[in-house]
């Protein structure tokens, strides 16, 4: 008898907006649905972005059949270099989501070594004892899909990302009678994306943003700069479309969105009027009323084009009174600061700024509830597991499930780790593996852990202290010193008379350990033990003066 056990293994998505991933897994034969990253979060000081542990896959190499992506965003494929490096398999996935897929690969220079294969939607893929079916879903990027899936256990449906878009703006169209039709068959059990489940109704359609871009490229006489998300080319579309009504020219800037811009041209996703492209050199001889800019930094990044432009650091756009900013994007939880601060420098130097809270100028990619239950009554399944969402978003949609009519019994709430068994018997939790989030600073992957996160906090919050000093390595006299130099603690100039105070404290611990080890022995101090006393001592008087923990690193050279 075949083996009928299938088990889903979430290694990130669950608990956590982000790191998406699952293993699917049917006796030697794994496949890997996604491998996305998060990028860090703020107390993760000097980390570039979080990717899962694929310690689960990576260590049985020869029985992962392929990996699988739902979409483009980096939270579905932004980990994949650093996967593919451990686990050279074949890549699935749409047109735009693998040409995104391959220009991050030619950054790490990998593309050569990599197997991509391209999938459409209502495709047919077997790997190992699955079969996959691609449905066209609706997003905030193109080319999304949701994964209709045979298993020796049963029918599976794992939504991906996904909004019920009714009135389509380009050309994804949300496949309705597809999931109708799994419904028919049966489905054993429901995966489903649970981003939006606090939001009550329906997402509004992508048609009222081209609406209020039209609205306000009505009424503006100056230049126009719309912020967004480098992957929302279907908005990107309609601005171009609505500038060009309007007689504007429009450029481009920000690295993302010059290559994304530059992608979907080449797929034919993006559509450019003739006569409306311009480069950044032509806005200055252009009219106020002609111009159009479309840059990335709608979530307040430090080093994105908009920040640049809202700090007066920009080498070619100058903000002026007159223009009109445009952030058409929704304020990310842990981005609010960065956002505002960059709204108030856009306005002292007199751009007027338009944003989420003020107008309606960006529309979600994630179902919300209404949606969340026609999802469910389509494909009618015997049980549903949310997936992709914080805690609190997959206790609301086991909530939401209730309400059209499923028990408790049928609903899973499921963590990163849980295996989640599916056999003849149902679907249930039944044991877990080892997951975790691995750190990359830099080209270090996995070298920055807790203690090293813990360090960079602490010289964050209390800075440095390194007394210096030279000593005779027979004598045990001081030569040179005691200096101090102070990174991040007090300015030496402000704090001499304490870094004075510090001097004196090292002389005493000095001269009373060379006392007592000349008694003793009658040799020279030991340098570690002198290190020791000095950093005990410093530590004992800085916190009984300043109340403060700097991170102190005594420097003894014998000589």
């Amino acid at each position: 008898m075949p083996d009928t056990k299938v088990d889903l293994i979430p290694l990130g998505g669950l608990g956590e907006i982000g790191l998406n991933s699952m293993v699917l897994e049917c006796g030697p034969d794994l496949v890997l649905i996604d491998a996305g990253l998060m990028f860090p979060e703020e107390d993760m000081f000097g980390v570039d972005v979080v990717i899962p542990d694929f310690s689960y896959v990576t260590d049985h190499p020869g029985q992962v059949r392929g990996i699988i992506l739902t979409h483009g965003h980096e939270d579905h494929i932004g980990a994949l270099p650093f996967l593919l490096r451990q686990l050279n398999v074949p890549v699935y996935g749409t047109r735009l989501t693998l040409e995104l897929v391959k220009d991050r690969l030619k950054e790490h220079k990998m593309l050569s070594d990599v197997k991509l294969n391209v999938i459409a939607p209502r495709d047919i893929l077997e790997l190992g004892p699955f079969t996959f079916e691609f449905i066209q879903v609706s997003h905030s990027i193109m080319d999304g899909v949701a994964l209709g899936i045979e298993t020796p256990a049963g029918r599976l449906v794992h939504t991906g990302d996904f909004k019920i878009e009714q009135s389509p703006v380009g050309r994804d169209r949300f496949d309705l009678s597809k999931f109708a039709e799994y419904g028919e068959k049966g489905v054993l059990a429901l995966f489903s994306d649970s981003t939006n489940v606090e939001r009550p109704g329906y997402t509004m359609s992508e048609q009222k943003i081209g609406q209020a871009f039209r609205e306000i490229m009505r009424t503006c006489d100056g230049r126009i700069i719309v912020a967004l998300f480098a992957s929302s080319i279907v908005r990107i579309q309609q601005v171009i479309d609505v500038a060009a009504e309007f007689g504007r020219r429009v450029a481009f800037d920000g690295k993302s969105m010059l290559t994304n811009v530059r992608i979907t041209q080449e797929l034919g996703y993006l559509e450019i009027p003739a006569g409306t492209d311009a480069s950044l050199k032509d806005l200055n001889d252009m009219p106020d009323e002609e111009v159009v800019l479309i840059t990335t930094g709608s979530q307040g990044e430090p080093m994105s084009a908009l920040a640049r432009m809202a700090n007066n650091d920009h080498k070619k756009i100058k903000i002026k009174p007159g223009d009109t900013v445009i952030l058409s994007s929704r304020f990310i939880p842990g981005n609010e600061r960065a956002i505002t601060n960059i709204i108030n420098n856009l306005y002292r130097q007199g751009a007027e700024v338009i944003y989420e809270t003020v107008r309606e100028i960006h529309v979600s990619g994630h179902a919300y509830q209404e949606e969340l239950k026609l999802m469910i009554n389509l494909t009618r399944p015997r049980y549903l597991v949310p997936i992709h969402g914080e805690y609190r978003h997959l206790i609301k949609h086991v909530g939401l499930a209730r309400q059209v009519g499923m028990s408790r019994d049928q609903l899973i709430l499921a963590e990163n780790g849980d295996r989640i068994r599916l056999d003849l018997d149902g679907v249930r939790k039944e044991g877990r593996v080892e997951t975790g989030r691995v750190l990359v600073d830099g080209k270090g992957v996995g070298d920055v852990g807790q203690v090293v996160l813990r360090d960079r906090k602490h010289l964050a919050e209390d800075g440095m202290l390194i007394p210096m000093m030279v000593i005779d390595d027979k004598t045990g006299e001081i030569l040179s010193g005691p200096d101090i130099v102070s990174k991040g603690f007090t300015f030496e100039g402000e704090g001499s008379s304490l870094l004075e105070d510090v001097k004196c404290l090292i002389l005493e611990v000095f001269d009373r350990m060379a006392e007592e080890r000349s008694q003793v022995e009658g040799l020279p101090p030991d340098i570690s033990e002198i290190k020791t006393e000095i950093h005990r001592e410093l530590k004992r008087f800085i916190y009984r003066v300043l109340e403060r923990r700097p991170v102190i690193v005594p420097q003894i050279i014998a000589l």
